[in-house]
């Protein structure tokens, strides 16, 4: 579970909820049935938008950047803008780095939103990080200042990758890692942003960061304690490897207490090695040889955000899954059950995040007010298959959850917490973690989902 001892920025966007209550290649798979696919997004109150093409990197505004064609288009520093100095906020050290900034065309949200979450994809060697904005322009027409989005480096030994607190202008603040409009009962939505990519190197070293997908995830979705229950679809298991959270409860309690709260960088981990993804025995020399499974220690080091103190940054598990060979990652939001079956039909699991009471998921045995989990089929019945970290070993990590039981608390935006109080749900999050090269499959069950 994810810092359930501890309110997390999930709970402060409950505020806003209340307000407006108030107001208002893949592995071997078992029985392979195939989902009817959607063929458009029409009507989803979600925007997913990405840069990724050398068109798109091309279309930008460069300051000391410049776009790299290739298998895998990117943008990276040519002729730095100039220097800055930053001093690391959690260390206390100030040094001086060579900049260049990169700025996108302004994106029109197809969907209003109240909310916006920033993901990307970078190569950051060591020497160099990476700094992500997002400057939007409000339904009344003003605009927001240059929120910073994430701080963000692959490893920990230049900076420490980080959120920034306090960012707001009355009308929105960022929350760790999610913009929102602070009170959505008004009407008041962002119609628009752009966002502002700047790379930072050492001076005068030749390496640079690489950029090779930069985008948001806009949405507005409807406040609802319940939703509609869908139809089952689909029957598929994907097999995909199992982890448990539990097992490394008290091991580096300097990254958020230890295991007991490593839901997100664990069931990363599970899809990372699902498509392929393997860490070296160098990569993993820093941790105790006497720890099980010590690829689950290295994802919760490197998704650490030092000033959300924990492992549950979203865009940050995107991009520390984009840091292996040949995947993408992004933020994003679905609508219903049959959007899951769409992409387990194409091999691709996805990783959901939802909260609920202990008598609300039959079977799991605990509460929280933040987990993650990876689901990775459909039973015969339609019920969901998950792999939940928060079991007690490997072993017991693969779950059957009922299927209303768990889309109802994977979609709502409203719940009652175990004081009465509302408080918010996820609305549908996920992560999802796909070939950067996918198969004409893939890529159509990607876009019938909004994800391009």
């Amino acid at each position: 579970m994810s810092r359930a001892q501890q309110p997390s920025r999930r709970t402060v966007l409950a505020v806003a909820v209340a307000a407006a209550v108030a107001g208002a290649a893949s592995p071997a798979t078992a029985a392979d049935n195939t989902a009817a696919e959607p063929d458009d997004t029409a009507g989803r109150p979600v925007d997913n938008h990405a840069w990724t093409t050398y068109s798109d990197w091309r279309a930008g505004t460069a300051d000391g950047a410049r776009a790299v064609a290739g298998q895998r288009p990117g943008v990276v520093i040519g002729a730095p803008a100039g220097t800055t100095a930053y001093t690391d906020p959690h260390t206390g050290t100030t040094a001086t780095w060579e900049y260049a900034t990169w700025t996108s065309p302004v994106h029109a949200l197809a969907v209003p939103s109240t909310e916006v979450i920033a993901s990307w994809n970078a190569h950051t060697p060591a020497g160099t990080w990476i700094q992500i904005e997002l400057q939007g322009t409000y339904s009344d027409g003003t605009t927001t200042p240059w929120y910073v989005m994430g701080r963000w480096a692959a490893g920990d030994g230049d900076i420490k990758r980080t959120s920034v607190d306090d960012q707001t202008d009355g009308k929105s603040t960022v929350w760790t890692d999610t913009f929102a409009i602070d009170d959505a009962s008004t009407g008041l939505r962002l119609a628009s942003y752009r966002l502002r990519l700047t790379l930072y190197r050492k001076p005068g070293a030749k390496n640079t960061p690489t950029v090779w997908r930069l985008g948001a995830m806009g949405s507005d979705v409807p406040d609802r304690f319940t939703v509609p229950a869908t139809v089952p679809g689909l029957a598929k298991e994907l097999i995909v490897p199992r982890y448990s959270q539990e097992i490394h409860k008290g091991q580096y309690p300097e990254y958020d207490n230890g295991g007991e709260a490593w839901c997100s960088p664990t069931s990363s981990q599970m899809i990372i090695e699902y498509w392929g993804g393997r860490l070296t025995k160098e990569q993993l020399a820093w941790v105790d040889p006497a720890y099980a499974d010590p690829q689950v220690c290295h994802a919760a080091r490197y998704t650490y955000d030092y000033q959300y103190a924990g492992c549950g940054n979203w865009p940050f598990n995107a991009a520390y899954a984009a840091t292996f060979k040949d995947l993408q990652g992004v933020v994003t939001r679905l609508g219903s059950l049959t959007d899951l079956e769409t992409l387990i039909a194409a091999g691709i699991p996805a990783i959901t995040s939802q909260s609920f009471l202990k008598e609300e998921l039959t079977g799991a045995g605990y509460g929280t007010s933040g987990h993650l989990m990876t689901v990775i089929g459909f039973t015969a019945e339609g019920d969901v298959i998950a792999n939940d970290p928060a079991s007690p070993s490997d072993e017991a990590v693969r779950r059957v959850y009922k299927r209303r039981e768990w889309e109802n608390i994977w979609l709502r935006t409203k719940r009652y917490n175990a004081s009465g109080k509302v408080v918010s749900g996820t609305g549908g999050v996920c992560y999802l973690y796909f070939p950067a090269c996918p198969t004409p499959r893939q890529r159509k069950a990607l876009a019938a989902v909004g994800v391009r």
